[in-house]
C-alpha cells in the first residue's frame, strides 16, 4: 500500500472516495466542497457512534473532487483512544477494499502525531492477508491512501516512515507465523533469521543440535528429541547503543509445531499449533523494526526453536531433564509430568543463555498456556514480572499500542505448586492457576536479572476477523516491545 501525506482539505485531483472521522453527535468536519452532502443528513442516518460507517455518493456534482464520502464514527469524544481509531481505520480500509477502490483520502481527526501513527499503522495491518498458497490473490488493497493533516510535513513524514516500519515488521512476523509446520521448522526458522541478519546487518549465531549437545541445552534437546526436525537456538544481536550499554534481551518460544508429544493433544484444532512459534516470530519482527528504526539500544534476540512430536525418541512423562547450565554451577533439573508443557522447558534454556550474556532486562514472549486464555480470553496477554516498575512499563506500552497486557501475581504459594519430590521443580503445577505456575517455573531461570514474561497464548492469532486483523497470526509483541524500547529510560 502506498501511503502519502497531503495538506488538510487540499485535494488536487479527483478521488474515488474521501474518508472523514467523526465523533458522536458532532457535525463531521468535511472539506468545504462536500458540505452540501450533509445538509439533509439526519442523526438517525449517522450520529458518529463507534463502529458506524455511512457511504454517501456525490452524484458527480460540479466542484466536488470526490465520487464518495465515507463517514466513520469514533464514538464519544470523551471516550476516544488510539485503539478506537485503529479499529475505525481497519474497518475503513476493509470497506474501501470491498468497494474495489484503488485510491482514497483520509482526513485525519484528531490531527496529532499519535493519531497519524495509529492510522498509518492500522491501515497497513488491515491490508495483510495470508494468501501465499492460494491460486489467486484476494487481498484487493487500495493502491494509494492519502492522509490529510495539518502537521508540519517533515515531522509528519518521519512519523509516517516510523509507523510503516513497525506495521510492516508486524506483517513480516505474521507472514512467518502463518506458515505451517511442513514449511517452517526449526532449521528453516534459523535460515530466515540468518537472512534477516544479512539484510539488516545484525549478528546471527545458530546453535544446531551438535552445538546444543556440546553446550548442554538439555531442555531444547529433550523437547525436540521426538522429531526428525532438529532443535535450534537462534541468537540475533543489534548494537545501536553505546558500547558500554548493557543490552536488553527479547526471548521467544518457537515450537514450530506442537502435537503435545507423548501427552498428545486432542485432534480438534491441533492445526492451530503451527502458531506455537509466534513468540519466536515476534522476536524476528522486533529485531527487524529495531534495526530499521535505528533505535539507540543494544538488543539481543534469543529464539528457542523445536518441534514437539511423539516418537520412540520423545521425552516422556516421568523423565528428569537438566536445563542449560552455562557458567552456573549446575543446571536446573526438571521432573517432566506432561510433555505438552514444553514451552517452559525450552524457554528455561533460552532465558539462562540471555541472562549469562550480561543483559540488563529480559522480556520473553510465549504462547505458553491455555490457562491464560481461560483467565483473560483472546484480547489481552498475561503479564508476569519480578520487577513492578518493568511490569508497569509493559502494561502502559500495551495500552498505547493496543497490545494489552494484564499483570498477574507471582506469590510464593504458586512456586510451591511446582516443587518436585525428585528434581528442582516439575514442569506443571496442575490445572488451577496454570498460567501463574508456568510463569513461576520461568522466574527461576531469570535469577536476579530484571525479567518479564508475556503469555500470548490468547493473543498470538485470531480465529475471527478483527477490525485491523484478518484471521490468523497477529504478530503480537512487536508493537509492544518497540514502544517499550522507545520510552525514556
Amino acid at each position: 500500500m502506498n501511503i502519502r501525506l497531503i495538506s488538510q482539505s487540499v485535494f488536487t485531483q479527483p478521488l474515488p472516495a474521501v474518508v472523514v472521522f467523526a465523533f458522536h453527535k458532532e457535525r463531521p468536519a468535511v472539506p468545504a466542497s462536500l458540505k452540501p452532502l450533509l445538509q439533509r443528513l439526519t442523526g438517525k442516518e449517522f450520529d458518529g457512534s463507534d463502529k458506524q460507517l455511512l457511504l454517501l455518493h456525490t452524484g458527480g456534482k460540479a466542484g466536488i473532487r470526490a465520487a464518495r464520502l465515507l463517514l466513520v464514527g469514533l464514538g464519544k469524544r470523551a471516550e476516544f483512544n488510539l485503539e478506537k481509531l485503529r479499529r475505525a481505520t481497519g474497518n475503513t480500509v476493509k470497506r474501501l477494499n470491498a468497494l474495489g477502490l484503488d485510491r482514497a483520502a483520509i482526513q485525519l481527526n484528531p490531527d496529532t502525531p499519535e493519531t497519524l501513527h495509529a492510522v498509518v499503522e492500522a491501515a497497513i495491518l488491515a491490508g495483510y492477508k495470508f494468501t501465499e498458497f492460494k491460486a489467486e490473490n484476494h487481498s484487493g488493497n487500495p493502491k494509494t491512501l492519502m492522509i490529510s493533516t495539518k502537521l508540519a510535513l517533515p515531522a509528519a513524514k518521519q512519523i509516517l516512515q516510523n509507523a510503516q516500519v513497525v506495521a510492516e515488521s508486524v506483517n513480516y512476523t505474521r507472514a512467518i507465523a502463518d506458515l505451517p509446520g511442513n514449511i517452517v521448522y526449526p532449521a528453516e526458522l534459523a535460515g530466515r533469521a540468518q537472512k534477516l541478519a544479512d539484510e539488516f546487518n545484525l549478528t546471527c549465531q545458530i546453535f544446531d543440535k551438535a552445538a546444543l549437545e556440546r553446550d548442554g541445552f538439555g531442555g531444547l534437546l529433550a523437547v525436540g528429541g521426538g522429531s526428525s526436525r532438529e532443535p535450534q537456538l537462534i541468537v540475533l544481536e543489534y548494537n545501536g547503543g553505546p558500547v558500554d550499554q548493557k543490552p536488553v534481551a527479547v526471548v521467544g518460544k518457537a515450537i514450530t509445531f506442537d502435537s503435545g508429544g507423548i501427552s498428545i493433544k486432542p485432534s480438534d484444532k491441533m492445526d492451530e499449533m503451527k502458531f506455537d512459534k509466534s513468540g519466536g516470530c515476534a522476536v524476528l519482527g522486533i529485531m527487524r523494526a529495531a534495526a530499521l528504526l535505528k533505535l539507540p539500544v543494544n538488543l539481543i534476540g534469543v529464539i528457542a526453536a523445536a518441534e514437539n512430536m511423539p516418537s520412540s525418541t520423545s521425552y516422556r512423562p516421568g523423565d528428569i531433564v537438566t536445563s542449560y547450565k552455562g557458567t552456573d554451577k549446575r543446571g536446573i533439573t526438571i521432573e517432566v509430568l506432561n510433555t505438552d508443557a514444553e514451552g517452559r522447558v525450552v524457554l528455561g534454556d533460552a532465558i539462562v543463555y540471555a541472562r549469562q550474556r550480561g543483559v540488563q532486562t529480559i522480556v520473553d514472549f510465549a504462547t505458553l498456556t491455555g490457562a491464560c486464555v481461560v483467565a483473560l480470553g483472546d484480547f489481552a496477554a498475561g503479564l508476569f514480572s519480578n520487577d513492578d516498575a518493568l511490569s508497569e512499563k509493559i502494561r502502559a506500552a500495551g495500552e498505547r499500542t493496543g497490545e494489552r497486557c494484564w499483570p498477574l501475581p507471582l506469590w510464593p504459594e504458586y512456586r510451591d505448586k511446582i516443587k518436585s519430590d525428585v528434581a528442582d521443580h516439575k514442569n506443571t503445577g496442575g490445572r488451577y492457576g496454570g498460567a501463574i505456575t508456568a510463569a513461576a517455573f520461568l522466574e527461576r531461570y531469570a535469577g536476579q536479572t530484571q525479567w518479564a514474561h508475556v503469555d500470548i497464548a490468547g493473543t498470538a492469532w485470531a480465529t475471527d476477523e478483527r477490525p485491523y486483523f484478518a484471521k490468523g497470526a497477529t504478530g503480537f509483541g512487536v508493537r509492544l516491545m518497540i514502544d517499550l524500547l522507545n520510552q525514556p529510560k
